[in-house]
């Protein structure tokens, strides 16, 4: 069912949660892939699974995350309330939402350099205290893996993939890449191994929101991939987003970034095979073809 017609629906159910709050505007935001986003009066977010199994689970799983996270972390993150959801037949979330906009990489980089440093530190200081969360607390919270966990033979059979399914596309320099890309694994199958923390996986722009007038980042939101994984992912987004030299000024606010840096640049390469194989796969969406503008070009992973 499409957003126009849950969308009656949707105010319904609303206004039976929150009877108290007053509905003046009503906006949306149409580019999740697992909810339906509301946005009321310009300050309050609702999130709609779009199914009513995994979806619920993944939206009870990072209200459990952000509940249990905020003990640990300085960054404003949201305020998360799971309604029952009578009339939609499942639950639902909401928050106030959080002022900023999206950190896009070409605003930051027109900031002065002591303001970037400042941002860089906040980043830091963020991962630091998310990926040394105490294990033991975590676990007894309930929280799980990460969506992003890949296992060797799973990172094996991407190449395989890549070879069998994009190859027949590519120029010979394209290919050379990809063999070289994945050369340290084909190397090494330990390469890879790490010691499990938990990690967000999905610090993308739109999920840091930046505050033009203090210059600072407001807070992070959304945390539908965190878990317990491998904390080179969240410098694999950063390195995807902003590049080699901004993650450099983050890992000055970050201990022992040389122990995981060539694995976040091995994750943060096959970003763009797995885009292109979601779009030969998906022939009737043409937007995985695109998801890469605008990124970040950064260092390679180091052939041992």
């Amino acid at each position: 069912m499409e957003l126009e017609q849950k969308r009656p629906l949707y105010r319904q159910q609303i206004e039976q949660s929150l009877p108290e709050l007053s509905i003046e505007s009503w906006d949306e935001n149409r580019e999740g892939m697992v909810n339906d986003v509301v946005i009321i009066n310009n300050d309050h977010i609702f999130r709609f699974p779009q199914n009513d199994h995994w979806a619920v689970e993944d939206l009870w799983a990072e209200a459990n995350f952000i509940t249990h996270l905020r003990h640990y972390v300085e960054m404003p993150l949201p305020q998360f309330t799971v309604y029952d959801g009578e009339l939609i037949g499942h639950p639902f979330a909401g928050y106030p939402m959080i002022p900023g906009q999206p950190l896009q990489r070409f605003e930051l980089f027109n900031l002065p350099f002591e303001t970037q440093d400042a941002i860089a530190k906040q980043i830091g200081v963020f991962l630091t205290q998310l990926h040394t969360m105490p294990v033991d607390s975590a676990k007894k919270a309930g929280i799980g893996q990460s969506l992003t966990n890949r296992s060797v033979d799973k990172w094996l059979e991407l190449y395989e993939d890549v070879q069998k399914e994009l190859f027949p596309h590519l120029m010979g320099f394209q290919k050379e890449w990809v063999h070289h890309h994945f050369a340290p694994l084909k190397a090494n199958p330990v390469w890879m191994t790490y010691e499990q923390t938990i990690m967000n996986g999905d610090l993308a722009p739109y999920h840091m929101l930046f505050n033009s007038e203090t210059q600072r980042l407001n807070g992070i939101i959304d945390f539908g991939t965190a878990g317990f994984g491998d904390p080179a992912c969240d410098f694999a987004c950063l390195l995807d987003q902003y590049g080699e030299e901004f993650v450099q000024q983050v890992a000055s606010y970050y201990p022992s970034i040389e122990g995981l840096i060539e694995r976040a640049r091995f994750r943060s390469g096959t970003l763009w095979l797995q885009w292109a194989l979601g779009g030969l796969r998906n022939p009737e969406d043409p937007s995985w073809f695109f998801v890469h503008l605008g990124r970040a070009r950064g260092a390679y992973p180091i052939r041992k």
